[in-house]
C-alpha cells in the first residue's frame, strides 16, 4: 500500500510532550541497556548487511547463514495497553530449542511466508491504484492472462501502456526485466518493525510501545493515511487509542491489516494470542472494520503457521476473531462464497467489484474479501493464491503480500515456491527501517522464529 500522502492532511508539527512518555526528548527509546547499537550499527539479533549479502559455502539458493545465537531476551513490561479485545489461550509449552548450529525447525516456514509476503507484494506494485480493466487491459496485452507471472512492457502495445500506465514510484523496480532483489515497500516495512517490536519488548507490548518504536524508527515519510494521521497525533501530543480516531478518516482502511502477519507467525496455533497482538498494534491507527481486518489475518496466520491446517480452515479459524455482524465479517463471507460458486475467478472478481466498489481501494472491506476469495479459489497454492489476489485490483500490492504470506506459511519451505517468483528477489530486500537494509529472508525467519520460541 503505497497511496501518497492523505489529500489535505496537514505536515506532522511537533508539539509539547509533557505526560507522553514517547515523546520525551525524541531521543531513541530503547526497553533495555543490551539493546543499545553495536559499534557496527546493528542491534543484537539481527543481522548486518553485508553477512545478509555473503553465503557462506554450503548454502543453496544464495540463502545465507543463520546466526548462531539468539538475542539477548527483553523483560516482559508491566502494565497493559488498551483493555485487551479477546482473551488469549492457555500459553503453549515452550518449544525444543535447535542446537546452535541448526536453524529452528520452523524456521523454513517462516522463510517461505517472507519470501511470499515479498513475491506478492512485488508482483502488485506496478498495477497499484490502476482500474481493473486496466489491470487486465495489461497483462492480457503481454499474453499473460490469466495472471501466471510477473508484469512485462515487453510486447504491450504502445496505446495500451498510454491508457494504463504503470504506477510511477514501482515501475523501476517491479516489472520481470527491471526486477533486482526486493525494493522498499509499506508492506515489508511494517513487519519488519512488528519484529523489533517483538525483540525489545516481546509478546506483552502495549500499544504505548508501538507508538514509541515508530517514533524511534519509522521515518515519517514511509507512513501513509491512517498510519500518517496517528503519527501526526503523536506528535501532537495525542494518546493511544484518540490517535486512531483524531481527524482521521482513514481509520477503517488496510493498514493494521499489513501489520498483522508477524503477529500470527510468532504464535503458532494460537490464534486468540495473534489476534490479541494484532488489536494491540491496530488500537494505535484503526478502528473498527480496520482493526476486525488485522484479527483476522493474525488468526488465520497463526493457524497457517503450525504447518497442520489447510487454507480453509485457516480462513474459517480468522473469521471466528471477527465480530459476525460487522461488514468485514460479510464480506469475507461472500468472498469464499462467491469463489466457492465460480470456475472463472474473473467472475468472482467481477461480482466483489459490483458489491464493494463503492469503497475507497484502500479500504479494508473490499481488500480483505479479496484476499479471502483469492486464497480460497487457489486451494492455497501459492502461484494461483498471489496472482489472484493481485488480479483482483484494488490494493494490488497489500493483497498480494498478505495471500503470498499466508499461501508461503501452507507452502512449508522456500524450495517449495517456483522458482520464477524468488530468484529474483536475490534473497535481499531494500528497506528504510534501521539495521535492517539488506537483509537475506532466510536471516528473518530466523529472527522470527526466535520470537516465536519466546515465551
Amino acid at each position: 500500500m503505497d497511496p501518497g500522502p492523505p489529500p489535505g492532511a496537514p505536515d506532522p508539527a511537533p508539539s509539547p510532550a509533557a505526560g507522553r512518555p514517547w515523546l520525551a526528548g525524541r531521543a531513541p527509546v530503547r526497553s533495555h541497556p543490551e539493546q543499545a547499537p553495536t559499534s557496527t550499527g546493528t542491534a543484537p539479533g539481527r543481522i548486518p548487511p553485508h553477512a545478509a549479502r555473503t553465503p557462506p559455502a554450503g548454502r543453496e539458493h544464495g540463502r545465507t547463514a543463520a546466526p548462531a545465537s539468539a538475542p539477548p531476551r527483553a523483560a516482559q513490561p508491566p502494565g497493559a495497553g488498551p483493555e485487551p479485545l479477546l482473551r488469549t489461550g492457555p500459553e503453549a509449552a515452550p518449544p525444543e530449542t535447535a542446537p546452535p548450529e541448526a536453524a529452528p525447525p520452523e524456521a523454513a516456514r517462516l522463510e517461505a511466508a517472507w519470501l511470499g509476503r515479498a513475491v506478492g507484494c512485488l508482483l502488485g506494485k506496478p498495477v497499484e491504484k490502476l482500474p481493473l480493466d486496466g489491470i487486465r487491459a495489461l497483462a492480457r496485452a503481454a499474453g499473460n492472462w490469466p495472471l501466471d507471472d510477473w508484469f512485462s512492457e515487453r510486447g504491450v502495445p504502445p496505446e495500451v501502456l498510454a491508457a494504463y500506465p504503470w504506477n510511477r514510484r514501482s515501475a523501476s523496480t517491479s516489472l520481470a526485466e527491471n526486477i533486482d532483489g526486493m525494493p522498499e515497500d509499506d508492506d515489508l516495512n511494517y513487519p519488519l518493525l512488528g519484529l523489533l517490536l517483538l525483540q525489545r519488548h516481546g509478546k506483552g507490548f502495549t500499544t504505548a510501545d508501538v507508538a514509541r518504536l515508530w517514533l524511534d524508527e519509522l521515518p515519517a515519510g514511509r507512513t501513509f493515511t491512517a498510519e500518517r494521521i496517528a503519527y501526526r497525533n503523536l506528535l501532537l501530543g495525542l494518546e493511544p487509542p484518540v490517535t486512531a480516531t483524531h481527524h482521521n478518516p482513514f481509520r477503517e482502511w488496510i493498514g493494521a491489516l499489513i501489520r498483522a502477519d508477524v503477529h500470527g507467525w510468532t504464535n503458532p496455533g494460537d490464534p486468540a494470542a495473534a489476534a490479541a497482538q494484532a488489536y494491540r498494534d491496530a488500537a494505535l491507527t484503526h478502528t473498527g472494520n480496520g482493526v476486525y481486518a488485522a484479527l483476522f489475518v493474525a488468526a488465520a496466520t497463526a493457524t497457517a503457521a503450525t504447518g497442520r491446517s489447510d487454507v480453509h480452515t485457516a480462513l474459517r479459524t480468522g473469521l471466528a476473531f471477527v465480530p459476525p455482524r460487522s461488514r468485514l465479517a460479510e464480506a469475507v463471507r461472500f468472498g469464499i462464497r462467491a469463489a466457492g460458486q465460480e470456475a472463472d475467478f474473473d467472475l468472482v472478481v467481477d461480482r466483489l467489484h459490483a458489491r464493494y466498489g463503492h469503497y475507497h481501494w484502500v479500504h479494508a472491506v473490499p481488500n480483505t474479501a479479496l484476499i479471502a476469495a483469492a486464497l480460497t479459489h487457489a486451494d492455497g497454492d501459492f502461484s494461483r493464491s498471489v496472482c489472484r489476489a493481485v488480479s483482483g485490483g484494488w490494493d494490488t500490492d497489500s493483497n498480494g503480500a498478505t495471500a503470498g504470506a499466508l499461501a508461503g506459511l501452507l507452502a512449508g519451505s522456500p524450495d517449495a515456491l517456483p522458482h520464477r517468483w524468488t530468484a529474483p528477489l536475490k534473497n535481499r530486500l531494500a528497506t528504510t527501517v534501521p539495521g535492517f537494509d539488506g537483509i537475506g529472508f532466510d536471516a528473518l525467519a530466523h529472527l522470527t522464529a526466535q520470537e516465536a520460541a519466546r515465551s
